[in-house]
This record gives structure tokens, sequence and C-alpha cells, in this order.
């Protein structure tokens, strides 16, 4: 069974690593051509080559986006978070809110709410 969807489809393991590699290229052209478009122009940043750009790239991916996000579930954490939420008195809530507006400097603090100190 496995034999014959192998022999089937034996393209694929020509073609997947192709494909990974055209689309790393492209993704590398593109960041290159939108960086020398625009921020040389807006804050006299010098030009780059392709793989200064897949080396931007790489770089982009580990500090921001990871690789992969196998296992992350957005869904589910929300759902805990809003879980946590719904047990809450009210006056943790207040503390709450209160705590997150000292960390933002005050952002978002009500009028007459004094901002606590960081």
């Amino acid at each position: 069974m496995q034999n014959t969807w192998v022999r089937r489809n034996k393209w694929i393991f020509l073609a997947a690593p192709l494909a990974f590699a055209a689309f790393i290229a492209i993704c590398g052209e593109i960041l290159m051509h939108l960086w020398n478009w625009l921020l040389p122009a807006l804050f006299r940043w010098p030009h780059i080559g392709f793989w200064q750009a897949l080396g931007l790239l790489v770089l982009c991916r580990m500090l921001f986006g990871g690789f992969g996000g196998h296992g992350s579930d957005h869904r589910g954490s929300r759902r805990r978070r809003q879980e946590q939420w719904e047990k809450m008195t009210p006056e943790e809530r207040e503390r709450f809110r209160n705590s997150w507006r000292g960390r933002c400097g005050g952002f978002g603090a009500t009028e007459g709410q004094p901002k606590e100190p960081a």
C-alpha cells in the first residue's frame, strides 16, 4: 500500500523542495525590493542585497514570528483568560485593571483617577 503511494506520488519528493526553495527566494526578493524602495527614501538607510534580505527575514522570523507555531492554541488561551475573568469578583477585576493602567504609564486612566507610580 505505502509502496504504491510512493510510486504514484514520487513527483512530490522532487517538487516540494523546489517549491520551498522558490518560496524562500521569492520572499527574499520581495523583502529586498520593499526595503530598497522604502527605507533609503524615508530614513536614508543603505540599500541591501538579496542575501542580506534573507538574513533579515530569518532574523525577523526568529525574533517576532517563531518557526511554525506548532502546538499554539490562541483560541484556547483566549478562552482560558475569559474563564479566569468570569471567576473574578468585581473588586479583583478593578484591581487587575488598575494594575495594567499602572504598567502602561497611566494610559487609559479615567478622569480624576490618580496614576500609580511605576
